[in-house]
């Protein structure tokens, strides 16, 4: 299937590792022109090495900026002031007891994981209007819907980008335009990989004693049974990108791997 990506301009946040890396990649292997975005320009650099080494002709851009802070994203945009695909990645989390986490916590992560996503959506969708085609992808969470009792401010934020998605769809009802988000299960993601490696050490077991413990214990409905990879995720997000998936507006996508047991 041609997705109908070449030529296309893309924008993913937070694109070094994980999940953002994967969909990059995936995308420059679709033909479009990507910007890959991170904190430093030593790890955009790094990523863009990585894609050309699989994809040799891949139009590439790298763009460092903490996209957590306004300012941030204001001199983002400066350098990159349009884009017809925008994936709205970067995002942070973190194992803390709710009665642990401080203000400060929620605010920092209301500011990465939902305020980037509205700010580089409100800069973009101007110029996807003017077009009258687009797409704006929120990468979310299972957690976005059954909220981890481990980390609830990571779950708040999932939440709300599901909302935020869905609000702006409504905004651009009969064009050319989609805005969706994309609810990921649990994924090898670089930070994921930290956190069981950490877990394996701590407990004096092998990392995939310790995948088979969550899986029993802390995510027991998946029916996957398994970290999804990034490129899994990536294969999703490419289609939700593609000229062939106008029918699908104002959706949260499960690709969760079957945690969520709701049928809607």
């Amino acid at each position: 299937m041609d997705l109908g990506l070449k030529g296309k301009l893309a924008v993913v946040s937070g694109s070094t590792a994980g999940i953002g890396f994967a969909i990059a990649e995936g995308l420059a292997a679709e033909g479009a022109r990507v910007v890959v975005n991170g904190r430093t320009e030593e790890r955009v650099q790094s990523a863009i090495k990585k894609i050309r080494e699989h994809i040799k002709h891949a139009d590439l851009l790298g763009v460092a900026a903490n996209l957590g802070t306004a300012a941030d994203v204001l001199a983002f945009v400066q350098r990159v002031p349009e884009a017809d695909v925008l994936v709205n990645n970067v995002g942070i989390f973190e194992v803390k007891p709710f009665l642990e986490i401080p203000d400060a916590d929620w605010q920092r992560f209301f500011e990465m994981n939902v305020m980037s996503g509205v700010r580089l959506t409100r800069h973009y969708l101007a110029g996807m209007l003017k077009k009258n085609w687009g797409r704006v992808i929120f990468i979310s969470s299972e957690s976005g819907q059954q909220i981890p009792m481990e980390m609830v401010h990571y779950g708040m934020t999932k939440t709300a980008q599901i909302a935020v998605a869905r609000g702006v769809a409504e905004s651009v009802a009969g064009t050319g335009i989609t805005v969706n988000s994309v609810l990921v299960g649990p994924t090898a993601s670089e930070g994921a990989g930290q956190f069981v490696e950490s877990l394996a050490k701590q407990k004096g077991i092998s990392k995939a004693e310790v995948e088979n413990e969550f899986f029993q214990n802390a995510r027991p409905s998946s029916l996957l049974k398994r970290f999804e990879t990034p490129e899994e995720v990536a294969a999703v997000v490419a289609f939700l990108a593609s000229t062939q998936s106008i029918t699908i507006n104002g959706a949260a996508v499960r690709a969760d791997g079957g945690v969520v047991r709701s049928i809607l």
